[in-house]
């Protein structure tokens, strides 16, 4: 059973992957100060367990029985999403996502949606409540959710820190990073939208 917790845990954070998160956020890194920017994450995580636990606790049967969808149509469009953020990000870099920055009250369901709800993590939402009873489910789902959090934050504060003192390089660092991360995401969000397709027989 152990063994099970811990895999679901590590399914669950490599998707989150708080490093690739932070260029997602690096606009709202830069541009809000930490106990904002730690609020609006906690929000924007608060909404996100929610909508994990839902999907843990529906499984799959909650798009078919419910939605009245297939799973593998949400495979597509969201990776579709995917696709267009990381197109933003190659072209534009962290401008891409600056009009985030007008309304730290809106900032919450942003990162929520897409940011941190996405096929990826719905999908892994779904195994890990065919894996585990609700509410240990649950507990692996806010943890993950907790540590996740707390590692933004934590680059939040070193980025600031850096970025004193070496403010040029510090930019030009993070935006090739930026820039290099959005191709992974590119990738990943073609490879949800194969699965797609090939879960409704669209290609073989």
């Amino acid at each position: 059973m152990e063994e099970t917790y811990l895999r679901s845990f590590a399914l669950f954070f490599a998707l989150f992957n708080p490093f690739l998160m932070s260029i997602y956020l690096l606009d709202l890194i830069r541009g809000l100060p930490t106990p904002t920017f730690a609020r609006v994450l906690i929000r924007g995580s608060l909404i996100s367990a929610c909508v994990f636990t839902l999907f843990a606790w529906g499984g799959e049967a909650f798009f078919r029985d419910y939605l009245q969808v297939r799973f593998a149509s949400f495979q597509i469009f969201g990776g579709i999403i995917f696709l267009l953020i990381g197109l933003r990000y190659v072209f534009s870099g962290a401008h891409a996502i600056e009009s985030m920055r007008d309304n730290p009250a809106a900032i919450a369901g942003s990162i929520a949606m897409p940011i941190m709800i996405g096929p990826g993590t719905v999908s892994a939402a779904v195994v890990i409540g065919t894996r585990l009873p609700l509410p240990g489910a649950a507990a692996v789902i806010v943890g993950t959710l907790a540590l996740t959090v707390a590692i933004l934050v934590a680059m939040k504060i070193a980025h600031d820190k850096l970025k004193q003192r070496h403010a040029a390089i510090t930019d030009r660092y993070i935006d090739l990073v930026g820039r290099m991360s959005a191709l992974l995401i590119g990738t990943i969000a073609i490879d949800m939208i194969v699965t797609g397709l090939e879960s409704v027989g669209f290609i073989g």
